[in-house]
C-alpha cells in the first residue's frame, strides 16, 4: 500500500513554510486540542522508570540523580526513565522557551527507528525523544510530554508530537505520525525521516550517518549522538550490504558525504565499497589494534572526529560529556536532546571502571587554570545516565574527578596572608 499524507489538520500557511505536499511518504498528520500540562516528572512512581530524578534536589542524594562537583546523573532503572530525565533537562517545559516545538515517540523494542530518531532533536525541530511500549505510553514517558508542553512545529503543521512507527501518543496532542508499511523494514522508516527533515528545513540534508544494524548495538551507539548534534540523519546498513530503502534515499540525496561509524565489524569493508558508488564516505573510527574496535575506543573516536564544520573535534577542554553503559544500546537515543545541545557520548563497558581509551582521553581534555585564578579556566561536565546498576557512585566519582578543572602548576604552594603582606 503506497504511503500518503492525510492531514486532519492544517495550520494557516507562513512564508517560507514548506506546502503540505511536500510531507514525505509514510507520513500521516492526525490533529487534535493541547492535552493537560503537568508539573514535574515524579521520582517514584508505581510505572515503568520508577525511580526517576532528572537532577537531585538540592544536591542531595534521589533514587536517581546524583549530584557531584562535575558530574550530574539523570534518569534510573531503564531506558524509558532516562529518556524522560534528559528530555526534561533538556526542555523543562517552564517558561516558552524551555518548551519543544515537538516531541517524538519511539517504541523501545524499535533500535532501528530509535537510531533514526536521533536527527530529530537537532534545528530545526528540537524534538527530545521519549520511549513508548508498542503502541502504548508508560506513564513516566506521558508525564514528561506533559510537563514539557510541546508549543507545536510551524514547518508541520503544527504537530505537538511525531509518532516514529508507534501510535502511542495520548489524546489532545497535534500529532504527526511517520509510519512504513508493514514488514517494509527499518531501512524504510529511516528513509521516511530523511524526507521529513527535508520538509522541516527547506531543503535535502547534505551529510547522511550509516550506521550497522546487524553488528554490535554498543557500536552504533554513538552515532545516535553524532546525529542529534549535526542534524545528519542515520540510515541502517546490513552486515552484507545496503537495503533497498537505504540504497533509494542515498540515491535521492544526490552523492551526500556518508559518514559511516565504527570499525569494520560495525560497517564492512564490502558495505563502504557501496556506499562509495552513491557519495563520498568517510569512516570514523580509532585504527588502533587494542582499543579502536572497544565500545569505549570508538565512541572516543566520534568525539574527537571533526570534517569541516561536521563533528564534535573535541581536542581540548571545556565541554559537555554524556556517560553511559556500552550494554544498555537504547540509552544512546534517549540522551539525544543534550547530545544536540553539544554533548558527545562516551561510554563504560560495565557499572563499574572506567575503560583505558576513556581515562587517556579525558586526562587528554582536562581542564587546568592558571595556578590560584580558578575563575579563569576552563570547566569539563558530565551527564551519568542511568541509576547503578547502568553506572555505579563509585565510576561517577572517578569521572568527577577526571572531569575537574587542576592548576597548571602543582610546584608552588599558595601564597600565605605573610608573604603577601608589604
Amino acid at each position: 500500500m503506497p504511503d500518503a499524507v492525510s492531514p486532519a489538520r492544517r495550520g494557516a500557511r507562513r512564508p517560507g513554510t514548506p506546502p503540505a505536499a511536500a510531507l514525505a511518504a509514510a507520513i500521516v498528520v492526525a490533529a487534535a486540542a493541547l492535552a493537560g500540562c503537568g508539573k514535574s516528572l515524579p521520582t517514584e512512581t508505581v510505572s515503568r522508570g520508577a525511580g526517576v530524578a532528572t537532577v537531585a534536589s538540592s544536591g542531595a542524594v534521589g533514587p536517581s540523580g546524583l549530584v557531584m562537583e562535575n558530574t550530574t546523573r539523570i534518569g534510573g532503572a531503564e531506558p524509558v526513565a532516562d529518556a524522560a530525565a534528559s528530555a526534561l533537562a533538556a526542555y523543562p517545559g517552564l517558561t516558552p522557551a524551555t518548551r519543544p516545538e515537538a516531541v517524538v515517540l519511539v517504541d523501545e523494542h524499535d533500535w532501528a527507528a530509535a537510531l533514526a530518531a536521533c536527527a530529530l532533536a537537532s534545528a530545526p525541530l528540537g524534538a527530545p525523544l521519549l520511549y513508548a511500549e508498542g503502541d502504548s505510553l508508560p506513564a513516566t514517558s506521558a508525564q514528561a510530554l506533559a510537563t514539557m508542553k510541546p508549543r507545536g512545529s510551524r514547518t508541520l503543521g503544527g504537530a505537538q508530537v511525531i509518532e516514529l512507527g508507534t501510535t502511542a501518543a495520548p489524546a489532545g496532542y497535534r500529532t504527526l505520525r511517520v509510519s512504513a508499511a508493514a514488514g517494509a523494514g527499518p531501512a524504510t522508516l529511516a528513509a521516511a525521516v530523511v524526507r521529513l527533515l527535508a520538509s522541516a528545513r527547506g531543503s535535502a540534508p547534505r551529510r547522511v550517518i550509516v550506521a550497522g544494524v546487524d553488528g554490535p548495538p554498543a557500536l552504533a551507539m554513538p552515532a545516535a549522538a553524532l546525529a542529534a548534534e549535526t542534524g545528519a540523519p542515520i540510515l541502517p546498513v546490513g552486515a552484507r550490504g545496503l537495503p533497498p530503502a537505504t540504497r533509494q534515499a542515498l540515491r535521492g540525496l544526490r552523492r551526500p558525504t556518508i559518514y559511516a561509524v565504527g570499525p569494520p565489524a560495525a560497517v564492512g569493508h564490502t558495505v563502504l565499497a557501496e556506499l562509495a558508488r552513491l557519495g563520498p564516505v568517510r569512516r570514523i573510527y580509532d585504527p588502533a589494534p587494542v582499543s579502536g574496535a572497544t565500545p569505549a575506543g570508538n565512541a572516543v573516536a566520534v568525539a574527537r572526529y571533526r570534517d569541516g564544520p561536521f563533528g564534535w573535534g573535541v581536542e581540548e577542554p571545556g565541554h559537555g560529556f554524556l556517560f553511559a553503559n556500552a550494554t544498555r544500546p537504547l540509552d544512546a537515543p534517549a540522551t539525544a536532546a543534550l547530545a544536540a545541545g553539544g554533548a558527545p557520548l562516551l561510554l563504560l563497558e560495565g557499572p563499574d571502571g572506567v575503560p583505558a581509551v576513556l581515562r587517556k582521553f579525558l586526562s587528554d581534555v582536562q581542564p587546568g587554570y592558571p595556578e590560584y585564578q580558578p575563575t579563569r579556566g576552563f570547566y569539563n561536565r558530565g551527564w551519568v545516565v542511568g541509576d547503578e546498576r547502568a553506572i555505579t557512585a563509585t565510576a561517577q566519582a572517578k569521572l568527577d574527578a577526571m572531569l575537574a578543572s587542576v592548576p597548571q602548576s602543582q610546584s608552588q604552594s599558595p601564597p600565605t596572608q605573610e608573604s603577601e603582606a608589604p
